[in-house]
């Protein structure tokens, strides 16, 4: 029996995507503020300040939780959507840029996976979102995620979202991925993560893959995306920086009069 409530779903999309959720009566989703794309008309929807899943907690204990959504980079409040009819309601959320959303039980999971910051979308409520700190210095320093990642908790489902195409790799015992450190989605909690240099002075300097990989180390589960959004941001910063700059122009700014542009 699951403490956490039971939701439906339906993914939608290829590169864009989105994910209906299906309420029955008084079942409750939790999601990140601006994340909502559309609902039912029987779907009440609240703001909540600090952590949305039904924990008791006074006043401290809600100043503390949304503290630390603030150290993931989330906001101070999330929303929760309900259906308050007698029969079946659908609310639709949206990824915040291009990529695949991933469906996590966490039942199957051993009740905890850990991902990166402001993966997290949408989740049953019961779902708990809080904080994990990474013990290991080199890791919280040169892992790509700092010291402090996100962890879903709970044995309900949760969404997460990431950029480009996702790969799942299930791990043995004492298998070992090495990974780019932006790459990394999710993992479930048994899995170790450590970083290594890479080897080579000219591979250091010159390889453009930075000083470090990540280290998984199973056994366990990982989720890989293939176009981080630190690295979409980066190049569509240098292209901004550079309107001149065309890939495979010889012409360059001679080319784009001819075109008219």
């Amino acid at each position: 029996m699951r403490r956490n409530h039971e939701i439906d779903y339906k993914i939608y999309g290829e590169e864009m995507q989105c994910v209906e959720i299906e309420l029955d009566p008084n079942e409750t989703v939790i999601a990140e503020s601006g994340s909502f794309m559309f609902m039912d008309n029987m779907i009440e929807m609240a703001t909540v300040f600090g952590d949305a899943s039904d924990r008791t907690e006074g006043f401290f204990g809600k100043l503390m939780t949304a503290g630390k959504r603030l150290l993931t980079g989330e906001s101070l409040f999330m929303t929760t959507f309900t259906n308050q009819g007698g029969d079946k309601q659908r609310v639709t959320f949206a990824a915040p840029y291009a990529g695949k959303i991933v469906p996590l039980d966490l039942q199957q999971f051993g009740g905890k996976v850990i991902c990166q910051k402001d993966a997290f979308l949408c989740a049953a409520k019961g779902v708990q979102i809080g904080i994990e700190f990474q013990r290991k210095l080199g890791t919280g320093l040169f892992g790509g995620e700092g010291f402090i990642m996100q962890k879903l908790e709970g044995d309900g489902f949760a969404f997460v979202h990431a950029g480009g195409f996702i790969l799942e790799r299930e791990l043995r015992a004492g298998e070992t991925l090495r990974v780019d450190t932006g790459c990394i989605v999710a993992f479930t909690q048994q899995v170790d993560y450590d970083i290594q240099f890479v080897k080579g002075i000219r591979n250091m300097v010159f390889g453009g893959e930075g000083l470090f990989y990540a280290v998984l180390r199973g056994p366990g589960k990982v989720w890989l995306q293939s176009l981080p959004v630190s690295r979409l941001a980066a190049k569509l910063s240098s292209y901004a920086s550079s309107p001149g700059k065309e890939e495979g122009s010889i012409l360059g700014g001679l080319g784009r009069m001819i075109d008219g542009v």
